[in-house]
C-alpha cells in the first residue's frame, strides 16, 4: 500500500472558510462550475508536497480574502493520510499578522509533521503528489524557467537536500550579484567574491549532479510511454543544456542527447563543483561588468525532443500535450520508485485539453492509480464506465457534496 490522502481540513483557505471531508481510495471526481473551488482544493492537497502554490505569486494570497482583513489571518490546510503502515498528519499554518497601524503586515508558515515543527526543507515529500495542469503544457511551450521549476518541485519531493542546496544556492546569488553590482559601480578587492564562488560552486554543482541523474532516469521512463501514447511513431528524448556544462562538450555534439546523457551521468560531484568553481573565476571580470552571475544552474535549459525536432521551438501543439502526459506519467512512476510510495495523482481540467485518443490513454492509466483527483466542468468527458468507478463530488461555492448520479440521468 502506498501514500493515501484519508482526511482534510482547510480553514481560511482561498473560498474555503471551513472544510471538512474524508477521501476513499481510487478515482474522485470534482465536478462544479468555474469558480467553484475545485481548483482551490486541488492546489491546497499539492501545497502539502511542495510548500508552494501552482497559481499564487505569494502565500498571502492563499488565505480566504474575508479573513486576510483581520488583524491576525491564519489559513490552515490539516491532512492525514496513510503511508504503508503509518499513519500521519501534516499541517501548514499561513499565518498574516499586522505589525503596526499603518496597515504593514507579515507573512510566515509553520509546518508541522505528527505534531512536530519542521523546516520546509525536511517536511518537503512526506506527502508526495504529482499535479497536472491546463498550464503544465508550459512545460514544453514555455520559458526556460518554467522548465526549470518542474525540475526543481519533481526533485525537491524525493531528495530533500536538493530543495535545501536549491535554497542556499540562491542566497548565494543574490549575495555575489550585490557585491557584483557594488564592484562594477564603485570598484574595489575583487578577491571579496571568493567566499560567494566556493558557495555557488558547491552548492550549484550539487544541483547540476542531481539534475544530470534525474533527467536521465525520467527520460527512460517517459520515452517508452510517449512510444505508446504515440502508437509507437515518436521517440521522446530529454537533452539537458546546463550553462555550466561540466562535460565541456563542444555545442555541435549537443545533439547527441542519449551519449550526452551517460557522459555526465559518470562525472563525480566534486569534479563538477570544483569545474563550476574554475569557469566562476574564468567568467569573474564579464561578471563584474555586467553586475549579474552569468553561468549557473539558474541558467539552465531542458528541451524536449520528438524524433529529434525540438517541440519548443517545431512541434505541434498535439504534440506538446502528448510530451507533457508522457511527462507528467514519468514524474508519478519516478517518485514512486525513489520514495516506494505511489504519489497522489492530481489532474486539474486537463481531459478538456486532450483530443479524444490522449484522453482514452490517460483515463485507462489513471485506472491503475492507488489514489487520483480529478476536476471537471463537464461530467460527459468521462466513459460511463469510468465514472461509475469513481466517487463523485459536486463543488459548489467552496462547499462539497456527493453527487447523486441516479437523479442526474
Amino acid at each position: 500500500m502506498g501514500s493515501m490522502l484519508k482526511h482534510l481540513s482547510l480553514t481560511n483557505f482561498r473560498n474555503y472558510a471551513r472544510l471538512e471531508v474524508e477521501f476513499p481510495p481510487g478515482l474522485i471526481l470534482l465536478v462544479g462550475e468555474n469558480a467553484q473551488g475545485k481548483t482551490n482544493l486541488i492546489e491546497a492537497i499539492y501545497y502539502l508536497s511542495t510548500f508552494l502554490s501552482f497559481q499564487a505569486e505569494s502565500d498571502r494570497q492563499l488565505i480566504n480574502f474575508s479573513a486576510a482583513h483581520d488583524p491576525l489571518a491564519v489559513g490552515r490546510i490539516v491532512a492525514d493520510y496513510q503511508q504503508g503502515q503509518f499513519s500521519h498528519r501534516l499541517e501548514v499554518r499561513l499565518i498574516l499578522e499586522s505589525e503596526n497601524r499603518n496597515g504593514a503586515s507579515r507573512m510566515r508558515k509553520e509546518i508541522l509533521l505528527d505534531g512536530v515543527k519542521q523546516k520546509a526543507a525536511a517536511a518537503i515529500g512526506h506527502f508526495s503528489s504529482v499535479v497536472f495542469l491546463p498550464q503544465s503544457i508550459q512545460i514544453v511551450e514555455g520559458s526556460p524557467e518554467e522548465r526549470r521549476r518542474f525540475l526543481n518541485l519533481a526533485i525537491g519531493q524525493v531528495n530533500p537536500a536538493y530543495t535545501e542546496a536549491l535554497t542556499d544556492f540562491s542566497r548565494a546569488i543574490q549575495q555575489r550579484n550585490a557585491l557584483l553590482k557594488l564592484l562594477s559601480e564603485r570598484g574595489g578587492d575583487e578577491t571579496q567574491l571568493d567566499f560567494w564562488d566556493e558557495e555557488i560552486a558547491r552548492w550549484g554543482g550539487f544541483l547540476i549532479h542531481e539534475r544530470i541523474q534525474a533527467l536521465h532516469e525520467l527520460e527512460q521512463i517517459a520515452a517508452p510511454i510517449h512510444r505508446e501514447l504515440t502508437r509507437g511513431k515518436e521517440g521522446l528524448a530529454f537533452l539537458y543544456q546546463p550553462s555550466y556544462d561540466p562535460d565541456s562538450l563542444p555545442s555541435a555534439q549537443y545533439r547527441l542527447a542519449v551519449n550526452v546523457a551517460i557522459d555526465r551521468q559518470r562525472l563525480p560531484l566534486q569534479q563538477i563543483q570544483q569545474g563550476y568553481l574554475e569557469t566562476l573565476r574564468k567568467k569573474r571580470r564579464e561578471d563584474i561588468q555586467r553586475g549579474v552571475t552569468t553561468v549557473g544552474p539558474h541558467r539552465d535549459e531542458i528541451r524536449f525532443l520528438s524524433n529529434g525536432l525540438d517541440l519548443n521551438l517545431y512541434g505541434s501543439r498535439g504534440q506538446g500535450r502528448t510530451a507533457v502526459v508522457a511527462l507528467k506519467l514519468a514524474e508519478l512512476e519516478w517518485i514512486f520508485r525513489k520514495r516506494y510510495q505511489p504519489p497522489l495523482f492530481l489532474l486539474d481540467e486537463v481531459l478538456a485539453e486532450l483530443d479524444p485518443l490522449r484522453r482514452q490513454d490517460l483515463l485507462q492509466r489513471l485506472l491503475k492509480c492507488e489514489q487520483a483527483i480529478l476536476t471537471t466542468t463537464e461530467l460527459g468527458l468521462f466513459e460511463r464506465s469510468f465514472v461509475e468507478r469513481a466517487s463523485v463530488w459536486r463543488i459548489h461555492e467552496g462547499k462539497v457534496c456527493v453527487a447523486d448520479l441516479a437523479g442526474e440521468k
